[in-house]
């Protein structure tokens, strides 16, 4: 059976528990990706004489299997690692954690036993089957690895990592795409583990040539085992610092130049200058300025531009203060500004990186049409994302908005727009988007008239413009003309949710914004998914037609509604996609029977149990089945279900009402003053008053009819259990795509469709509601109602022979 995304990355972070405690996550990562690309190599390459990692005799996996136990085990696995190196020129990338370190694994016993379990983990691990070329498994789970290694390493240690949906938007914004050649190169001089070249590269279907240097000796080891972790075992990387040893150079000396370039430095860097006389440079870097001797933002930018071709194009993370900073730095920028040099700049959300909190732009570099440029196109993205933690995150539909709009130069309000380079002069180059786009909300501005007088502002009615256009009678339903520029309401304020919900132009609404959703599941196919197919090409595929199906229904954003395929596609559609492309559809009638190791639990939660047999579900929950075939069975143990409810229910209350001083189940109370069947059972035997055995009977009676509900429930959901194991087996593959694609996956899409079609009209509802509370009651009734309230308190104190004085 084909191994789940979900179900590796948990046995991958399993592996780092064993090892916490002895080390932080900024020490640990080393020994768990190794481990990782030990055991994918192995089972990838051992016995190929044409694979791409030679595994030699005595330098596989296998060989740490058989170390479980032994005295020697850190030792031995050093040398597994280090012969498995020197056949690869991989000495001092693969061989970088220490498996016999006393201090970090333990002693003695400790470590034998922790290096056991960490090999065993792997041990259940088959990574043979999973393919690449752009939808490699392991690929995937390196980037969860990386990802959670940098949330746990903190703000000191997390540099090494650039999340990856910053370095998704970073590649599509420079422009490659699917004609991009193979030969095309592309150039990240601050690498880390890798992730913006790999994700660059990706944009292109038959790759890039990577070139690549990092400063951190273990963390370009890390961007070495990514690079063929991801099928690019030809990418060029580098050790070594940039700016005062930059390794790529032509034959001339100079600085070797690229078609494309991504980055993400380390932001202000305060020794840029060590090992340099940037007056002196060699390379003719800093031609436009010096940058600051404590700030080396500029450094990095200015290196990368004088590392493009002619033609080259690049993309720059940089805090938001290289786009105002005076100084040195403000005349740097302007100077490329003239240049022409600076295409677009897209300010990102605070709290994005794993190294600082801070927000921090884009800024895209294109010297192919430096000459020609009259304008700089901003985007204020920094309202887009979702919190993960202490972290945030780009949604997808946050990355495809961006790159939407600023492949397409799309002017939106609030969000983007071409400033003219007269413009930014006028500023003196000052390049701080806030100038330029406006990105906060319009202020709610209460009607002081409104206040005073009653009557709802037409202004504030008419804002919902875009609402009134796909309901045109519904304004006349819930508004009507009180006086000139203003309104009432029609409909109470606690009435206008279902009055809307329940007009005949919102249930219109609702079929039509269906539409495109039925007409989209016609063309996704999904039945006609096959194994081999890519499931990355799969969910591209569909969600782009998702997105383009919406482009153009009122009200509905089609990237709120891209981003419920997306959101649902990580939960749980990509898992049974990797499962169905590589085993089938046949995989729909696999269960797997759940088996705890000795002395621990469950790590999974069993669909369905029989005879103390755990099962768990691969594809097909058993719900699902149920509905479709066992509906009159799962109707008679609702009612079952109700009849023993109700059974619990009389007898909860008898036991209540009778179980006090002075009631009849008094005496059948227990030490723990509760009344059970037993004491009841008991104390009838002894019982001489009448009404007590009278109301013990009846207790012994409600017992009675409790238990057989209980267990009519009971063999009724044993026998529906057991017809739902049996009909596993004989489910067809129509039958199988039928429940996966059908009752699953599209019925749960439509459902997450027709709940964010009811959001937007609870805006409406909403806001409509608002206006009807704040402008109800106008001054004067609130005045007299003052009045006279006051007038009846004073009454009444009168009454009681007292005075209000005021």
């Amino acid at each position: 059976m084909a191994i789940k995304k979900t179900e590796l990355y948990s046995s991958l972070w399993a592996s780092c528990d064993e090892l916490r405690g002895g080390m932080d996550a900024s020490q640990y990562k080393d020994y768990v990706l190794t481990l990782l690309f030990m055991k994918y190599v192995s089972d990838k390459y051992k016995g190929d004489p044409y694979g791409m990692i030679a595994v030699p005799q005595g330098a596989s996996f296998d060989d740490m299997i058989a170390l479980k136990g032994d005295k020697e085990i850190g030792d031995k696995i050093n040398k597994i690692i280090s012969a498995l190196a020197e056949e690869n020129d991989l000495k001092g990338v693969i061989d970088v954690a220490d498996f016999n370190d006393e201090d970090r694994l333990g002693k003695g016993k400790e470590m034998i036993d922790r290096l056991t379990k960490l090999i065993g983990i792997f041990e259940g691990l088959n990574l043979s089957a999973n393919r690449a070329d752009g939808d490699d498994l392991l690929g995937d789970a390196y980037e969860y690895l990386m990802r959670h290694f940098a949330t746990e390493s903190g703000k000191s240690k997390g540099q090494f990592y650039t999340p990856a949906e910053v370095s998704r938007v970073l590649a599509k914004v420079i422009g490659i795409h699917a004609g991009t050649s193979q030969d095309a190169t592309v150039y990240d001089p601050t690498c880390g583990s890798g992730s913006l070249l790999l994700k660059a590269s990706d944009e292109a279907p038959r790759g890039l040539s990577i070139f690549g240097q990092e400063m951190d000796n273990a963390t370009s080891a890390l961007a070495r085992m990514n690079m063929i972790l991801h099928h690019n075992a030809t990418a060029k990387i580098w050790k070594g610092n940039t700016i005062s040893d930059p390794q790529w150079k032509d034959a001339n000396g100079q600085l070797k130049t690229f078609d494309f370039a991504v980055a993400n430095p380390p932001f202000s860097n305060k020794n840029w200058t060590s090992g340099i006389n940037p007056a002196e440079d060699e390379f003719g870097r800093f031609t436009w300025g010096i940058p600051p001797e404590k700030n080396g933002d500029y450094t990095f930018l200015l290196h990368i531009i004088k590392s493009l071709k002619s033609t080259g194009k690049g993309a720059v993370i940089l805090p938001h203060g290289v786009l105002f900073r005076g100084n040195a730095e403000a005349r740097i920028r302007e100077n490329l500004i003239k240049q022409g040099y600076i295409k677009g700049i897209i300010g990102l959300p605070a709290n994005l990186f794993y190294g600082t909190g801070i927000p921090a732009c884009i800024i895209v570099i294109d010297k192919a049409h430096a000459q020609a440029r009259t304008g700089i196109f901003m985007i204020d993205a920094s309202k887009g994302f979702m919190k993960d933690g202490n972290k945030n995150r780009l949604r997808s539909q946050d990355m495809h908005k961006i790159v939407d709009v600023f492949t397409k130069q799309l002017e939106l309000p609030r969000y983007s727009r071409m400033v003219p380079l007269a413009a930014i002069a006028a500023n003196d180059y000052n390049l701080n988007i806030p100038r330029y786009i406006d990105a906060s909300e319009p202020e709610d501005l209460h009607d002081l008239r409104a206040h005073l007088q009653g009557g709802i502002p037409n202004r504030d009615i008419d804002a919902l413009e875009p609402y009134w256009q796909v309901f045109p009678s519904l304004r006349a339903t819930l508004f009507t003309a009180d006086r000139a520029g203003y309104s009432k309401g029609l409909v109470a304020a606690s009435q206008v949710k279902s009055t809307i919900l329940n007009h005949r132009e919102f249930k219109t609404f609702a079929e039509q914004s269906l539409r495109p959703f039925s007409a989209w599941c016609e063309r996704a196919a999904l039945k006609a998914l096959q194994p081999g197919e890519m499931p990355k090409q799969i969910i591209h595929r569909i969600s782009e037609d998702l997105l383009e199906s919406y482009a153009h229904t009122p009200l509905l954003s089609k990237y709120d509604i891209y981003q419920i395929l997306m959101d649902y596609w990580a939960e749980a559609m990509q898992d049974d996609v990797y499962v169905l492309v590589q085993d089938g559809w046949p995989a729909g009638k696999v269960l797997r029977e759940l088996v705890a190791k000795k002395g621990e639990k469950l790590k999974e939660t069993p669909d369905l149990t029989l005879n103390k047999t755990k099962y768990k579900a691969e594809l097909i929950p058993p719900t699902l089945i149920i509905a479709r075939y066992f509906a009159r069975e799962q109707a008679n143990m609702d009612a079952l279900q109700a009849k023993l409810d109700g059974a619990a229910q009389a007898l909860e209350s008898f036991i209540e009402e009778n179980s006090g001083e002075d009631g009849g189940l008094s005496e059948a109370l227990n030490e723990k003053d509760k009344v059970t069947k037993t004491t009841v059972m008991a104390r009838l035997k002894l019982a001489t008053d009448p009404d007590e055995k009278t109301a013990l009977a009846h207790a012994k009676k409600l017992f009675d009819l409790e238990a057989d509900a209980r267990k009519a429930l009971k063999d009724a959901q044993e026998a529906l259990d057991l017809a739902v194991l049996k009909q596993y087996p004989q489910l067809s593959d129509a039958d199988i795509q039928t429940l996966i694609v059908e009752d699953k996956w599209l019925a749960t899409l439509k459902a997450r469709i027709e709940a964010e079609i009811e959001r937007i009209t609870q805006q409406l509802a909403n806001r409509v509601k608002e206006l009807e509370e704040r402008y109800a009651e106008p001054l004067p009734t609130i005045t007299q109602t003052v009045e006279n309230l006051s007038d009846k308190v004073a009454r009444h104190l009168k009454a009681m022979g007292l005075e209000w004085v005021q």
